[in-house]
């Protein structure tokens, strides 16, 4: 049977390629129109202080987001299977730790954890102790560590405390993990096939393909959070420091709403006097692994089913860990 095609006439004119330019066109023109009511609205101090907090997450946390994905790239393209094998113990409950140790050499954030972690799964790395490097790499690593030394200049023991707890919480969870963790909790990463191409294409292109889906949920987890900083209240937390468990949880559910890199979120901490030192150790040490961005990228790579169950779980481990280690190292 023979098929028939049908054309368009020569002068008939293509509409879908005209509706794009008419609808940027259209879209100038109204904010041209409307420029008045948006001055009005994007000066207000309730945007201004959003704008501020959306545009200052994302430019902490991009680069080493970037950085992340460049090596999650590496690891899924140049790095063979079985070094991770060697790597790690065989046993799943000793490679806990040992991934958690690891979690020390990576100089970055929360952001660049999740797609590092997300390539370890991949690569056939037992979840346990890629949960535990996912929570350990932004809390340990050197440039945190040193972070929170310059920023408590006269609290050295605030160093150990951080390494410790954090350290404590990644081995616990993923131990946790190993004991009551289910496979269908936890949704393999997607990747798309660069087989047939050579390791460079398919290392830019796994780069591509990361920056994309990690960079979504990193900008929908910036604006959530700074949708909650610009509409919360500053005068409850003079009257929570005051109450020693209340300031801990307090601390704990900030961390989480200010989504603060874990670069910069030592020099917060500092900033925030009228609070003991185990609380602001709680700040610390709940802040890289439970927070808005980092529970929408964990939600995008691991699926929504592994977050729900993760983050609450990793939250209420990081406080009390941290309440613990504040209570005898501070």
């Amino acid at each position: 049977m023979a098929t028939t095609t049908r054309t368009r006439p020569p002068d008939q004119p293509d509409t879908r390629s005209a509706s794009t330019p008419l609808a940027f066109i259209t879209l100038l023109v109204l904010a041209v129109l409307l420029q008045n009511p948006l001055r009005g609205a994007l000066s207000a101090p309730v945007m201004q202080s959003w704008t501020t907090v959306f545009v200052a997450v994302v430019i902490q946390a991009l680069p080493f987001l970037v950085l992340g994905v460049l090596l999650s790239a590496a690891i899924a393209v140049f790095v063979p299977a079985s070094f991770f094998a060697r790597a790690l113990p065989g046993r799943p409950a000793l490679a806990v730790p040992v991934a958690g140790a690891a979690g020390a050499v990576l100089p970055g954030c929360e952001c660049a954890s999740v797609p590092v972690a997300g390539a370890l799964v991949r690569r056939g790395v037992t979840p346990a102790a890629a949960l535990a490097f996912l929570l350990s790499a932004p809390a340990i690593n050197p440039i945190v560590l040193t972070a929170t030394a310059v920023a408590f200049p006269g609290n050295p023991e605030m160093v150990l405390a951080r390494l410790v707890a954090s350290l404590l919480v990644a081995c616990a969870m993923g131990w946790l993990w190993l004991r009551l963790g289910r496979t269908d909790w936890l949704r393999p990463p997607a990747r798309s096939s660069y087989d047939g191409q050579g390791r460079g294409a398919a290392f830019w292109g796994s780069v591509r393909h990361d920056v994309l889906h990690a960079g979504g949920f990193l900008v929908v987890g910036a604006m959530a959070a700074a949708t909650l900083k610009a509409v919360a209240p500053e005068s409850w937390l003079r009257g929570l420091a005051a109450n020693p468990f209340a300031a801990v949880l307090a601390l704990g559910v900030l961390a989480v709403l200010l989504s603060i890199c874990s670069e910069a979120d030592a020099f917060v901490a500092a900033s925030l006097t009228h609070f003991s030192l185990t609380a602001r150790l709680t700040f610390l040490v709940v802040g890289p692994m439970v927070d808005l961005k980092l529970f929408a990228m964990q939600a995008g790579t691991f699926g929504r089913a592994f977050a729900l169950r993760f983050a609450p779980a990793t939250f209420v481990m990081a406080v009390l860990v941290s309440t613990a280690t504040g209570a005898v190292l501070l």
